[in-house]
């Protein structure tokens, strides 16, 4: 079976764990780029990653690629590939271009150029040529472009693989999932060791976290969009389905508990693991984080601070970290602690000293996952050790 080129994008920040992902399954020639790993696969590999990456943002099939100066450059490459041998014209179209360093002054001048293509190479074979649909199309193409070169791919996954399908309701701005299941890869957590989220929002660390620990693949429950490009194999992907279905495995007992303030919170992360049937796995309480004691005597507590109207104004901040970095020296002995946030000086207003900051993109905001080892008596703030 022909190997094809593809590439996942991806959270920056989190490349090396989605390459370790992608290599677990099956993926070959896997490189590091910025935001996104490059691969090598069947048709059928495309299909599984889909189903499988929690990290991934999409899975982009690569059609053709060319050196480019302007705009006509790209009208001339998207003509040049047979669309019909990947999609029919009365399919509705979308076409995304991204760029880092590209010489070209308008990128929706160049989208528009790149959907004309498109569009009159289906003119002139069959006289006929796809509508465009901005909201919910059936075929995304995407183009992306360096200073040089232009590299064109068809979207095998549709909507965005971070949505799982299982949010029934959420709070304000929630964590995107497959950010969250890329943080829990760097603490190094795994089903066997407890895990604690003492301001879990909308649930979503608790929720990856349930779906590691079942074995339940993150795409089991959504629609993808390979399933409407032609040459699409609906046996092998039943197959994979079913294959999924057969490695979902019950937990051990529950070791993944969570609380929050905010009773819209709490009720939002139930109906999300009712609906997955994990609400027997996950402990989630009504809780202020300073009142929070450790469900264990070591482990791992991840989360996204909350900010503004779930905590309050920025005097109240200035008290409540604090307080909150006394919650962890008094009752979190022997755990590994991780907070994202886009507060660089978070350390400072926690008053401890981090072993470690890993930086990260929640979508365009740049953040730093801060890790804090616990140990017994007192940690005071001292010098930040170099970022890395």
């Amino acid at each position: 079976m022909a190997l094809l080129s593809l590439f996942a994008p991806c959270p920056r920040g989190l490349e090396e764990p989605l390459a370790a992902e992608l290599k677990s399954l099956g993926g070959t020639d896997v490189a590091l780029l910025p935001g996104g790993v490059q691969f090598r696969g069947t048709i059928e590999l495309s299909y599984r990653v889909n189903l499988w990456s929690r990290i991934a943002s999409r899975v982009l099939l690569q059609v053709k690629r060319a050196e480019y100066q302007n705009e006509q450059d790209l009208y001339d490459l998207a003509r040049s590939v047979r669309w019909g041998g990947w999609f029919a014209p009365d399919q509705t179209l979308r076409v995304d271009v991204t760029a880092i360093r590209s010489p070209l002054r308008s990128l929706e001048f160049a989208t528009l150029r790149v959907k004309d293509a498109i569009c009159d190479r289906f003119r002139d074979e069959v006289g006929r040529r796809p509508t465009v649909d901005t909201r919910f199309p059936e075929i995304r193409v995407s183009v992306f472009l360096t200073q040089d070169s232009a590299t064109l791919y068809l979207d095998t996954s549709g909507e965005p693989l971070f949505k799982r399908g299982y949010r029934t309701d959420s709070v304000e701005a929630p964590l995107r999932e497959n950010l969250a299941a890329g943080i829990l890869a760097l603490t190094g957590w795994a089903p066997e060791e407890v895990l604690f989220d003492p301001m879990c929002g909308s649930g979503t660390f608790l929720i990856e976290a349930a779906l590691i620990a079942h074995g339940i693949a993150p795409g089991a429950n959504r629609a993808f969009g390979f399933e409407r490009l032609i040459g699409f194999e609906p046996r092998q992907w039943e197959r994979l389905l079913t294959e999924a279905k057969d490695l979902r495995r019950p937990a051990a007992q529950p070791s993944i508990y969570g609380s929050d303030r905010s009773e819209q919170a709490v009720t939002a992360t139930l109906n999300s693991l009712h609906g997955l049937g994990l609400e027997a796995s996950v402990k989630v309480s009504k809780m202020n984080a300073l009142h929070a004691e450790a469900p264990a005597t070591a482990g791992i507590l991840v989360s996204n601070p909350p900010y503004g109207v779930r905590i309050g104004e920025e005097s109240e901040l200035l008290t409540y970290f604090p307080q909150l970095g006394n919650t962890l020296k008094q009752r979190f002995a022997g755990w590994r602690c991780y907070f994202l946030t886009d507060a660089m000086n978070f350390p400072g207003l926690i008053r401890l000293r981090e072993s470690r900051r890993t930086p990260l993109f929640n979508g365009a905001i740049e953040c730093r996952l801060f890790e804090f080892r616990m140990v017994t008596g007192s940690v005071k703030k001292g010098p930040s050790p170099a970022e890395r």
